[in-house]
């Protein structure tokens, strides 16, 4: 008998299962066999949430690692972009309150030559989705199938679309399994997932932004370290160019939160405008997807590259050209009137005089979220004209009475819960914070290039 053939008879989930909880490793086999019985239909849902768990608790090796996502990422169809001669280049974020940089990077790099196929995700708890912010604008289609998915990447450079039938359709199952489980956070099942996603791409590099801080899912840089060098790593093995920057998330990215609003603070930083530490984030993300690319010689010069490009008004056409080519309406990029509009407006006044010391990030998110902004359960529908817009940040001075914020909303049974999450995330004290997190961390990448 076939030997291969004999094994896969006699895999067991339950034998799989128990070596992890017995904090076994498991073999390349092994993994490949579970994740291939579990697409197919073959093993139930509470076995491969047993295991899930045992992953948690018990970890992964770095093999083990490549390995899960190796099978995830050929469980569908693998994108062959060969025919598109510039680098093919994505960026992926792992998620947080305000992060609206791949509306703005996918232009960016698109417009400096480099071919960007973007497979994004919807929100995931308190945390802003790219496909959510992207349905906001009027008739924008994110379900491309492949071939017309291809033919936006042929003309203008950049398409921006959700997971495929076809793409990754491992990671798709577990996806869901992991959010209504509990086992969301583990690094080793994020790495899998992120890099199966990215790597189906047909990409030669990646840029990752890896979130720490009160509004990310790993809230310490030990932990957002610890997986951004497991990514890098991971898709290092499979000969990849990837490099991995630690960014702040202590309180929201830029000052708009809410998929409509967060549209319209995109086109202001294509605009050459936008609040500072979003554009400093998109500039520095963009520098080095332009060098990744082989379009600049270093992340420097990626960026002042990057600068011109917006300045010239390339990338604001760029990302006009997409929207018209997925379907949106082109004149809702220029006119933000023609985006969803709430119905009412509430202001958050500040209690007394002093200076923002903190803004409790993920109290902000889930504000949104309250408000419809995002999704309490997988079925719900999300509002895309409500949101926050933030006046104050950290650092900022206030005085009595001045607004804080403004709840964008359309519900009254929702806004009561929200204003009092937006209210208990200011903490307002008589003295500027002393120090002042930086918004890049440090970057993880190839020697040399590691801050």
């Amino acid at each position: 008998m076939n030997p291969t053939l004999a094994s896969a008879q006699t895999f067991r989930a339950i034998d799989v299962i128990r070596k992890k909880r017995d904090g076994g490793e498991l073999s390349r086999t092994e993994i490949e066999s579970l994740v291939n019985d579990y697409t197919r239909g073959d093993i139930p849902d509470y076995q491969v949430s047993a295991w899930l768990m045992a992953v948690v608790l018990r970890g992964m090796t770095r093999a083990e690692t490549a390995a899960l996502t190796d099978a995830m990422l050929r469980s569908g169809d693998v994108l062959d972009l060969s025919s598109l001669p510039a680098k093919k280049v994505d960026k992926h974020s792992t998620g947080g309150v305000g992060d609206k940089t791949s509306l703005v990077l996918a232009p960016v790099a698109a417009a400096a030559g480099i071919v960007v196929p973007m497979i994004s995700g919807r929100g995931l708890g308190h945390t802003g989705g790219t496909l959510d912010k992207l349905e906001a604008i009027p008739g924008f289609n994110v379900n491309l199938p492949v071939a017309q998915f291809r033919r936006v990447l042929e003309t203008c450079g950049c398409a921006m679309i959700g997971q495929t039938a076809e793409i990754a359709p491992a990671d798709r199952k577990l996806y869901a399994l992991r959010d209504v489980t509990g086992t969301v956070e583990s690094p080793y099942l994020i790495c899998a997932s992120i890099m199966s996603k990215k790597l189906a791409e047909g990409i030669d590099a990646l840029v990752l932004d890896v979130k720490t801080g009160s509004g990310a899912f790993m809230k310490s840089d030990k932990d957002a370290a610890f997986l951004a060098e497991l990514m890098v790593e991971t898709g290092e093995r499979m000969g990849k160019q990837i490099v991995a920057l630690i960014t702040d998330m202590d309180q929201p990215l830029g000052c708009m939160i809410g998929n409509a609003l967060e549209v319209i603070e995109v086109v202001e930083v294509l605009r050459g405008g936008g609040p500072e530490d979003l554009r400093q984030l998109c500039l520095e993300l963009a520098g080095w997807m332009l060098h990744l690319g082989g379009v600049a010689t270093t992340v420097t010069e990626g960026r002042k590259q990057s600068e011109k490009l917006i300045a010239s008004g390339a990338v604001l056409d760029k990302f006009r050209r997409m929207v018209e080519l997925q379907g949106g309406d082109p004149q809702s990029i220029d006119d933000p009137k023609k985006l969803p509009q709430a119905q009412r407006t509430m202001s958050i006044s500040s209690p007394k005089n002093g200076y923002v010391v903190s803004l409790q990030c993920e109290q902000v998110g889930t504000a949104c979220v309250i408000l419809g902004g995002g999704r309490e359960r997988k079925e719900d529908a999300v509002d895309p004209a409500v949101g926050i817009v933030l006046h104050k940040k950290v650092g900022d001075a206030v005085s009595v009475g001045e607004s804080l914020a403004t709840i964008y909303y359309n519900a009254d049974v929702r806004v009561a819960r929200a204003r009092q999450l937006l209210e208990e995330s200011y903490q307002i004290a008589d003295s500027p914070a002393h120090e002042r997190r930086p918004l890049i961390h440090r970057v993880i990448g190839k020697p040399g290039e590691k801050n």
